[in-house]
């Protein structure tokens, strides 16, 4: 085995590692339990007779709903569970809807409308299970508004570059479900909430919209944020002409921090991106590393974050072998046409900054199995990426002007492909730097 690929097969190790260790089976195992004395959700006790309904969304929604149903058997009384396209798994109790992300379609419509009924009926616990990618999957618009629009806004904030808050600040005052209304909709006396986190500082109001959180967030603030991340000309204009009369105080507001609502409602944060990456440096070390987070909220256009962590490790080598982390979630700014996600831009970037280096490795990858809108996870760069490509009739340079990172990494061999692995906590990158001789 060369180099090169000793050292891609001990990142992708730490990957799988990280991925592991925010499994939602795992997370979930000893938090549920039905047992003689009723249902448990962490140290809570609920009696033997207690009906409990669930609703799980998002990217882990099946992975989550198959292990309620491990936990809970007969207990459950009825089960909704909304994810990804081809993030799905046979269930029993569930009921398995599948839609668009992350352009939401007419099934996140009707997905929207069936987890607002289900949410109406009368149990005594409804148990929600909530992981990143349900604003996209549960799109039902509030009143006056239809899906074309939404649909049409969440694609110019997607190519604006906007921010995962900035997006959720938006879609709060767009989206039933969202911004706490899933808590106000829910007739059960008890509302419990358990969250795999794919946001900075894991906030429950930014967490898919923060379905069960009050929002502190007002009209305003979704045109401020809309106005930054992507322009108010790009915006649909129904869209447009919803928040401003929002603004004016026309449309009612979303419950905010206080509303009685939340009175019944308590939630709890699994896991997020600090688990998978207390993870991978575990496994790091395992590996033979000196290991060292670097970034744990990295933001920011990809190409600029991959730039910045290229040159700090081409400045930084040593001694011994050392393994870098970041955690969070880039963004991409569309200039071209090709097709890519922030992952793979990211790598494309430190790849151009390494171009005839020796000793320098970089997995990028989204937990989540999907890197924008391709098959790919992420991609893994070196300082001979951009001769590979080269040799294989591929441009790094000009991909990366053209947002082709894909294309360049397919032609090159640096893709990573992981499938779905249904859970989601943002970004990982691992930069390996291999000593400098004498």
């Amino acid at each position: 085995m060369s180099r090169a690929a000793e050292r891609r097969a001990q990142l992708e190790r730490i990957h799988a590692a990280a991925l592991a260790a925010v499994a939602p089976d795992a997370l979930l195992h000893d938090v549920l339990a039905h047992d003689a004395d009723g249902l448990r959700i962490g140290a809570e006790r609920f009696g033997s007779a207690a009906r409990v309904g669930a609703l799980a969304v998002g990217k882990a929604a099946a992975a989550m709903a198959a292990a309620c149903e491990a936990s809970l058997g007969d207990a459950l009384g009825f089960g909704l569970a909304v994810t990804k396209d081809g993030h799905g798994l046979p269930l029993r109790r569930f009921e398995l809807r599948e839609a668009g992300h992350p352009l939401p379609d007419a099934r996140s419509r009707e997905a929207g409308l069936a987890l607002q009924e289900r949410a109406s009926q009368p149990v005594d616990v409804l148990l929600v299970l909530i992981s990143g990618g349900a604003s996209a999957l549960c799109t039902c618009p509030l009143p006056g508004l239809t899906l074309e629009p939404v649909v049409a806004t969440t694609r110019a904030l997607l190519e604006g570059g906007a921010s995962i808050e900035q997006f959720n600040t938006v879609r709060k005052h767009l989206l039933e479900l969202t911004g706490g209304r899933l808590a106000r909709a829910a007739a059960a006396p008890r509302v419990r909430g358990l969250v795999v986190s794919d946001v900075p500082g894991d906030r429950l109001d930014v967490i898919a919209s923060g379905p069960l959180a009050p929002d502190p967030t007002s009209y305003a603030d979704a045109l401020d944020a809309a106005a930054s991340g992507c322009g108010l000309d790009a915006l649909a204009p129904e869209v447009r002409v919803h928040l401003e009369a929002g603004a004016r105080g026309e449309r009612p507001e979303s419950p905010k921090p206080g509303d009685p609502c939340f009175a019944r409602v308590r939630q709890r944060v699994l896991a997020g991106n600090g688990t998978a990456l207390a993870a991978a440096a575990s496994a790091a070390r395992d590996e033979g590393f000196e290991v060292e987070v670097v970034d744990r909220e990295l933001a920011g256009e990809a190409r600029e974050a991959g730039q910045r962590l290229a040159r700090r490790a081409l400045a930084a080598r040593g001694a011994a072998p050392r393994l870098w982390l970041a955690g969070g979630e880039t963004t991409v700014r569309v200039r071209g046409g090709g097709n890519g996600g922030r992952c793979q831009e990211l790598a494309l970037a430190a790849a151009l900054v390494w171009e005839g280096h020796s000793g320098l490795s970089l997995l990028a990858a989204g937990t989540d199995g999907t890197d924008g809108p391709t098959d790919a996870a992420g991609a893994f760069a070196d300082g001979a990426s951009v001769a590979r490509g080269r040799r294989r009739g591929v441009d790094a340079a000009d991909a990366l002007d053209r947002n082709d990172s894909y294309a360049f990494f397919a032609a090159e061999g640096g893709l990573l492909r992981t499938g779905p692995t249904r859970t989601n906590v943002m970004d990982l990158v691992a930069i390996a730097v291999d000593p400098v001789a004498g």
